[in-house]
């Protein structure tokens, strides 16, 4: 079934939750969000590619080396985001998308790739906390 979205078109708290226009909402953005990170590190294997250069300087190799060890750090998370949106594009082709994974309650629709409620994640955590103590 292909929905075709309204270019003006927001979810909002009043409609019901997850309806199909909602759900193609969201996998837009989610695929849109997807992109440009892959860009941006496709960018970033440009540029580390061709900073092959070697400053003669030593506080400007220094200083080369903190912005590639930076850039990295970023393109990391980047991509551990980019697994988050693909599961979260395979939620919204199984159904499950936008629903708690322990309490199956609706998650708020400004938390895209979220998979707990708050205070699902809020116990998740404190547990998280707890067992790293021992």
């Amino acid at each position: 079934m292909t929905v075709t979205l309204p270019s003006d078109y927001k979810p909002s708290e009043d409609e019901s939750f997850m309806n199909p226009q909602m759900r193609e909402y969201f996998r837009l953005k989610l695929i849109d969000w997807r992109n440009e990170l892959l860009q941006a590190s496709s960018e970033t294997i440009q540029n580390l590619q061709e900073g092959g250069l070697v400053a003669p300087d030593i506080a400007d190799r220094a200083s080369a080396e903190t912005d590639r060890s930076l850039e990295l750090r970023t393109r990391d998370r980047a991509r551990k985001l980019i697994s988050k949106i693909d599961a979260a594009l395979e939620r919204i082709e199984n159904g499950s998308y936008g629903y708690c994974e322990e309490t199956q309650e609706p998650i708020s629709i400004s938390r895209p790739i979220a998979t707990y409620s708050i205070e699902a994640q809020e116990r998740h955590e404190r547990m998280e906390r707890t067992h790293r103590d021992d």
